[in-house]
């Protein structure tokens, strides 16, 4: 399809899928988050006593082979495998079926931050204890960041293009971002769009622990991350998947699809301040946020609610709440913000797009998710973080934040669909 201008029509989201440490499916991990679940618990992907963080959010029960083959599953990484289930469930959900009339019109892009560590990890053990000549020949398709998108191209037949955004923790932001982009300029009808991860590995939790995110809270109960609280101590890393259908309104009308949101605008920023802090002002975070409103035709005063990025470090919550104070002025502070990090852990490059499901959902149902672990406010992050427990409020206009390591800066803005 040539390039056309469809700019004014809607781009609409017609499936939802994801794994993630709080549910194994979008609803189940839907009722989690608004009963204030955490997926935190003691590392078991491998032993960690003798590292100075020992908690992270982990998946519990999935079994890849409920998904694809015994033998496929086990020439992919863990996250290929997480991404493989959240793209059957958001499929499954859209009921879009690939076949020739529209195979070349569908577009992937399944974003990874990190890509396969654990495969990179194994075949450099193997390197070194067994030579170079025993390294799997399956060992780049597992470690390679696009590995997930190019699976899913492959097992669904897809000719469209085909993508893997890698911006740090805002690239499944991002890859939802592209995807509405190439929508609205009428190069596809219709993408599979999100981001996996699976960092949960000697390497990721210790390369991220001597950057100084990770909160070393190692107590029993578990009550990290604290986002926006002033007894944070860092991020809790998670893992998972989530994936979105989006297509152009014409073409979920044509197939008779269920409308769930509309995806309303899309920006990005970059902060250009530090490789890993971001910009002390949180001025990065606050041009993404007005330019996405801009590109959805909204101001301020019709924003329902924010999914925060909120890691629960110190400078990231500070940086945010400076953010949205500067491109909302008053209006910040009457708008609920919270942080489902504090339930799922940080996805790395996936939780931008599990966020962005959250905020589909929480349109569809009128309720917004906690932000739990939060006991002690701080005067500086002085927003409405919807403290511990789910509010039921009406939910016309979500907007999802997602900044990354690199200062890169991605925010999406969601619309119910009338």
């Amino acid at each position: 399809m040539s390039a056309q201008s469809h700019s004014h029509e809607s781009i609409v989201i017609t499936g939802l899928g994801t794994v993630n440490p709080i549910g194994l499916t979008a609803d189940q991990s839907w009722k989690a988050a608004i009963h204030g679940m955490s997926g935190v618990g003691p590392i078991t992907l491998f032993d960690a006593r003798d590292y100075q963080v020992r908690i992270a959010a982990e998946i519990k029960g999935f079994d890849p082979e409920k998904y694809l083959p015994a033998k496929e599953a086990r020439r992919r990484d863990r996250f290929e495998l997480f991404a493989a289930a959240a793209v059957q469930e958001a499929l499954a959900q859209s009921g879009l079926v690939i076949d020739d009339t529209n195979r070349e019109h569908v577009a992937v892009m399944i974003a990874s931050s990190i890509g396969g560590i654990q495969a990179l990890s194994d075949a450099l053990d193997t390197v070194r204890a067994e030579g170079p000549r025993r390294i799997s020949p399956f060992a780049i398709p597992m470690l390679m960041s696009n590995g997930a998108a190019g699976m899913t191209a492959i097992d669904l037949g897809i000719h469209g293009p085909s993508y893997s955004i890698a911006s740090a923790c805002a690239s499944g932001a991002d890859a939802i971002g592209l995807a509405w982009t190439l929508l609205r300029a009428g190069i596809i009808d219709v993408a599979i769009a999100g981001a996996s991860e699976a960092t949960i590995t000697p390497l990721g939790v210790a390369a991220f622990d001597r950057v100084g995110a990770m909160s070393r809270r190692n107590d029993e109960d578990y009550c990290t991350p604290r986002p926006f609280d002033r007894e944070r101590d860092g991020l809790v890393m998670g893992e998972g998947a989530a994936i979105l259908v989006l297509e152009r309104l014409s073409s979920a009308r044509q197939r008779g699809a269920i409308v769930l949101a509309e995806l309303a605008g899309y920006a990005a920023t970059a902060d250009s301040y530090h490789i890993t802090a971001p910009a002390e002002d949180g001025g990065g975070g606050a041009r993404a946020i007005l330019s996405a409103l801009r590109s959805a035709r909204i101001n301020p005063e019709e924003i329902s609610y924010i999914n925060a990025h909120g890691t629960g470090t110190v400078l990231n919550d500070l940086s945010e709440t400076r953010a949205i104070k500067g491109s909302l002025g008053a209006r910040a502070y009457a708008i609920p913000v919270s942080s489902t990090k504090s339930m799922t852990g940080h996805m790395m490059g996936a939780t931008g797009a599990l966020e962005t499901l959250f905020c589909v959902k929480a349109i569809q149902d009128g309720v917004i998710p906690p932000t739990i672990n939060y006991q002690t406010p701080d005067p500086a992050c002085d927003l409405d973080v919807v403290p511990n427990q789910a509010r039921q409020m009406p939910v016309e206009v979500a907007v999802s934040n997602a900044f990354g390591f690199g200062g890169h800066n991605a925010v999406l803005v969601l619309r119910k669909f009338r």
